[in-house]
């Protein structure tokens, strides 16, 4: 999609040093509209430079708030992580029912199977519908949390995500249903949301699924950018001068 703000925001500006000229230098306003006019290109060009100083400034804040909330991102004990052995961290912010979370779904079942050197840090961002609500509750449970990833592929798949949908889930995976109800009301399982929900918005992460890997977030399903950052964070090490090769 086209952005239009970058444009509207390159007119303004140029019109703003017009605006500066005095009064009696009304013709160089002239001379630089009719300059635009005949010469739409330097807009776009002008766009282009304001967009990518605005993705350096949020990339800028990104890493930083990356850095500040490192070990909330990485190693809350609370969240469930696949391959906790693995030396590189995935961290996925999602939603039951999002229904870009269900598509990226299995692309990252997979990635976990196929890179077991990728610890994959699971945050219940839940806020889409009272049922993907209650079913991050749920998941968190003691009963449920051991068998996280297995609900994690199971709830992805269910269109639409009900109650019954839930409980399916949960039973399929040997869990107690009724139990799991119960103990979803405990309230460090809602703090633990609450926290989560806390963190997104110090990260800047509004929407479901995001990713953090190192210091890059990946907004949205674009799962060869995922693929990409992990490739990168490989990479990394070896770049450094006195690595091992």
């Amino acid at each position: 999609m086209k952005r239009i703000v970058p444009i509207a925001a390159a007119l303004a500006a140029t019109l703003a040093l017009a605006g500066c000229q005095k009064s009696e230098d009304a013709a160089f306003g002239a001379k630089v509209r009719s300059y635009l006019l005949a010469h739409p290109e330097v807009l776009q060009e002008m766009a282009a430079k304001l967009q990518e100083q605005e993705q350096l400034k949020q990339q800028t804040a990104s890493k930083d708030a990356i850095q500040k909330f490192r070990a909330q991102l990485e190693r809350d004990p609370r969240d469930f992580v696949a391959n906790p052995g693995g030396s590189i961290t995935v961290v996925e912010f999602f939603d039951y029912n999002c229904g870009y979370c269900k598509l990226a779904a299995p692309e990252v079942v997979k990635m976990i199977a196929d890179n077991p050197d990728v610890r994959f840090v699971f945050k219940e961002f839940a806020f889409q519908t009272p049922d993907s609500i209650q079913a991050s509750r749920m998941v968190l449970t003691p009963g449920a949390k051991p068998k996280a990833l297995a609900l994690y592929e199971s709830l992805m798949a269910q269109k639409p995500l009900n109650q019954a949908a839930i409980d399916r889930s949960l039973q399929a995976a040997g869990v107690d249903v009724a139990e799991a109800r119960r103990a979803a009301n405990d309230p460090a399982i809602e703090r633990q949301i609450s926290d989560t929900h806390d963190l997104a918005r110090s990260l800047g992460i509004d929407g479901t699924p995001a990713f953090v890997i190192g210091d890059r977030i990946v907004h949205g399903a674009d799962i060869n950018a995922v693929r990409a950052a992990i490739a990168a964070a490989r990479a990394g090490p070896m770049k450094r001068p006195g690595s091992p090769t």
